[in-house]
């Protein structure tokens, strides 16, 4: 069994900072791409950033430039450190990792449960 499980959500102002971590657990072999996405209400889930097995690092234009995206590839964790945030950064905020459970030698999708993000005076 693989979990994966978000924190660091709250409630911040504009133009403030947050550091979301996802920790992934279980019999767990490797980790592939380690994503995050969110979805504010009303709106479909979409992509935030990505990091790979290697490093490689992929951001959407909305959080380019006040966001960075890492991974301890020893702990099975990522962060995601935002910055300068706005009203519409608003959303939960879901992580996302293909993993190889079990030395099966194939990655499987899983996601994390989600956790709010609200930016609001």
């Amino acid at each position: 069994q693989v979990q994966l499980v978000e924190s660091g959500g709250g409630l911040v102002q504009p133009g403030g900072s947050l550091r979301l971590s996802c920790a992934a657990s279980g019999s767990i072999f490797r980790i592939g791409t380690m994503s995050w996405y969110r979805q504010a209400p009303g709106n479909e889930r979409d992509f935030v950033a990505s990091i790979t097995i290697g490093g490689s690092t992929y951001y959407a234009d909305s959080v380019k430039g006040r966001s960075t995206i890492s991974r301890d590839n020893a702990k099975n964790t990522m962060i995601l450190q935002m910055n300068s945030l706005k009203p519409g950064d608003t959303a939960v905020y879901y992580c996302y990792a293909d993993i190889d459970y079990n030395r099966r030698y194939y990655y499987v999708p899983y996601w994390g449960q989600g956790t709010q993000v609200t930016v609001s005076s």
